[in-house]
């Protein structure tokens, strides 16, 4: 089975994801308030900034992780939601008090831009950015590539 992946369909992914996050952020604004900055990532700085940066790496590494593994395998059928939901959970309850487990650009961007705090954002863009990556290169030493194709006949 192969899946053919255009630049079209990046950016229609990275518009939607980036303004679902928004409407989210605005809604929470309206609802609850501004109150913790509309919930907009923020490391604690008790650590020192490598571990900050490496627990980041970490959180966005295994979430990528349990994604392609929940996309590219058929053993988790019907639970790939539950098993998503699950590490992303078990990332804010174990990583969050350390750098905040963003684990998604769009996600750390939208509560900044709307509350106006930015000072952290050049983190959670970068962090996320070097932790999937690693995920996506080990991905793709396993699966068999093909310009813009994946086989996922394997």
């Amino acid at each position: 089975m192969l899946l053919n992946v255009t630049k079209l369909q990046l950016l229609y992914y990275f518009t939607a994801e980036i303004m679902g996050a928004l409407l989210g952020s605005i809604f929470v604004m309206l609802i609850i308030g501004s109150e913790a900055n509309l919930g907009a990532n923020s490391p604690n700085y008790v650590f020192p900034l490598p571990i900050i940066f490496g627990v980041e790496i970490l959180g966005s590494a295994l979430l990528m992780a349990v994604i392609m593994t929940v996309v590219y395998t058929k053993g988790l059928r019907g639970y790939g939601g539950l098993v998503i939901g699950g590490i992303v959970g078990l990332d804010i309850f174990f990583l969050a008090f350390i750098s905040g487990a963003s684990m998604n650009p769009a996600r750390s961007f939208a509560p900044a831009i709307v509350s106006g705090v930015l000072t952290n954002l050049w983190l959670y863009w970068t962090a996320t950015f070097v932790g999937t990556s690693i995920v996506a290169i080990l991905v793709r030493k396993k699966f068999t590539f093909n310009k813009d194709k994946i086989d996922l006949s394997q």
